[in-house]
Parts: structure tokens; sequence; C-alpha cells
């Protein structure tokens, strides 16, 4: 089977298209085989190839195949889940750590990871979701804001940020949603009180926040990665979450930080996933590449080309 795979740390380039065997039935106790259709790049796929994360990943070292997200068919039977079934999920990386990703034909999971995709919803649209959806989930789940409470959320443009915003905005908080220029309208849509351009310096942003919200924010969700660099708008005492292991700021004025890894939760997604198909929820997908172009893809997200999900399709 095509996959593509990390040759060495560092950039785009990096990334290789090569073959592997396809996986069997039943050759990994406990996992059954998708096919995909297509696969999400997310942050931490560029972080990992660039070699950001290689002390945390320990004894793996390239050649490795990345991806976390997958939308595709079953091809083996589970509970409740016939062969030929959409599906969709994502393959926790971090805590397997086997280099077995999703940029591939055919990926080994476990059934609990596995939620079926809605008849009236696109591979390329269920890919965006799984990941992001479980990180924006968990990552409030941690804050524990009370109904009332001003939440920051940075990268709002983004798949994790917007759904963040959505989450948030239904639980009663009071969202101030960081985006590019051009989203604010939408993004009010969405749920959120406020919402302020994010160009220019963490300082230049922190500026803006406080102009809208000058008593300051009890929490702070960073679908950005921006870091330290937001804390100001913290009040003492307020929480931040991080979503990336290297911008978790060092706690101060008794701010208690968050990092958010986030689990597999079938059934959590499948609620999602039904709620995106009947347009509750809203995803962003950027653009669609074949699997052969995923450096470009990478290219594409390290340039901030679009604010989206990158998808492959395979």
């Amino acid at each position: 089977m095509r996959v593509v795979e990390v040759t060495a740390y560092g950039g785009p380039e990096v990334l290789r298209m090569a073959r592997r065997p396809e996986p069997e039935a039943g050759d990994v106790p406990g996992r059954v085989r998708v096919r995909l259709k297509a696969a999400g790049v997310n942050q931490a796929d560029l972080r990992i190839r660039a070699g950001y994360y290689a002390d945390a990943v320990g004894a793996l070292t390239p050649p490795f195949v990345l991806g976390t997200d997958f939308a595709g068919k079953l091809l083996d039977p589970v509970p409740g889940l016939e062969p030929g079934t959409r599906v969709a999920g994502f393959v926790p990386w971090y805590e397997e750590l086997t280099g077995e990703g999703t940029y591939a034909e055919v990926v080994r999971v476990a059934p609990e990871w596995l939620a079926p995709i809605p008849d009236d919803v696109e591979f390329t649209v269920a890919v965006s979701v799984p990941l992001a959806s479980a990180t924006a989930q968990q990552a409030l789940d941690r804050l524990a804001l009370p109904a009332g409470s001003t939440l920051v959320v940075t990268g709002a443009s983004a798949v994790v940020g917007r759904l963040a915003v959505q989450y948030a905005a239904a639980a009663g908080l009071r969202v101030v949603a960081v985006a590019h220029q051009g989203d604010e309208s939408e993004l009010r849509i969405l749920g959120a009180e406020h919402a302020v351009p994010r160009g220019g310096t963490p300082a230049d942003v922190v500026a803006r926040v406080l102009e809208a919200v000058p008593e300051g924010a009890d929490g702070v969700f960073d679908g950005a990665l921006v870091g330290e660099g937001i804390l100001p708008v913290l009040k003492d005492g307020g929480v931040f979450a991080a979503i990336a292991p290297d911008r978790i700021p060092l706690a101060q004025r008794n701010i208690r930080v968050e990092a958010v890894r986030a689990g597999t939760d079938a059934a959590r997604l499948k609620e999602t996933l039904e709620k995106v198909a009947a347009r509750e929820l809203i995803t962003r997908v950027a653009d669609v590449l074949p699997l052969e172009e995923a450096a470009e893809a990478h290219r594409r997200a390290e340039a901030g080309h679009r604010p989206g999900r990158m998808v492959l399709l395979i």
C-alpha cells in the first residue's frame, strides 16, 4: 500500500511516498482495518516532522508515518458496525508511538476509536472533526469555567478554535475569538461575543482583546499556540489551556495552566458528527490535496495559506 513517510527530521521535503505491506485481517489482536478515503494534516504533524517533539517521541525515529485523523470504510466487522460502514476517528499517535499514522491507504485501529459518519457528511468534512473536536471539548472540560465567564479563544478561524468557540458559547461562556481578518462576522454568528483580528505581535493581540474586555478574561483556550504571549489577557487566578507540549507557559499570578492532550471518545465523536450533519456545528476544510502532495499540504499549512484543515485525499 502507499504511505507517506517522514524520512528524516526537517522541512516538508523530507516527506516521501513509499510502499509498505498492507495490513491483514487479525494480524494485530484487538485491531481492525479501515481503508482510508481521507486523512487530516494537523499542526502536531508539522511539528513532529520538523523535530520539535523528537525528545517526546523517545526511541521512535524516522522513517515513520504521520497522521492522526482518518475517514474511510471499515474492512473488518466490529460490534454495531458492519464492513463497509463509513467511519471516522483519530489514532492517538503519541500514546501508540508505533510510527503507523494515517498518511496511508489502510490503517489498523481500535474499535473504540471509531464513529460512523452520517450519510450526508463527506469524507473530507468528517476527517476535519475527530482530533479537533476532542481537543476543544476536553480542553473546555479542563478549563471548567462556569457559565458567564469570559473565554479568549486564539486561532478561532482554524478547526480546533472554531469548534471551541461553538462549544464554549453553547456552554454559556462569553467568547472573545481571535481570528483571521474577515472571519469576525461569521464567528459572531457561531457564538463569539467579540471577534478581534490576530495580526501583529502577541502584544498587539493582547491590546485588542483588552480593548474588547477591559476587565480581562477568566480563561484562555490557546488554539493558535501563542503560548505565554497571550497571558496578559488573563485575570489573576485565571486558567490557560495549552494544546501543544512546547507552548505550555510557566504559571504566574496564580494562573492555572492545563496541558491538554486529547483522548479518544467514540460516543462523543458520533454525537459531534451528527451535529455537523445537522449543521449545528460548523467545521472548516482549507484545501484538499492527493496523498502524493503531502509535502505541499505541509507547506501550505506552515505558510498559513488558508485557515482550516488541510486534507489528504486517498
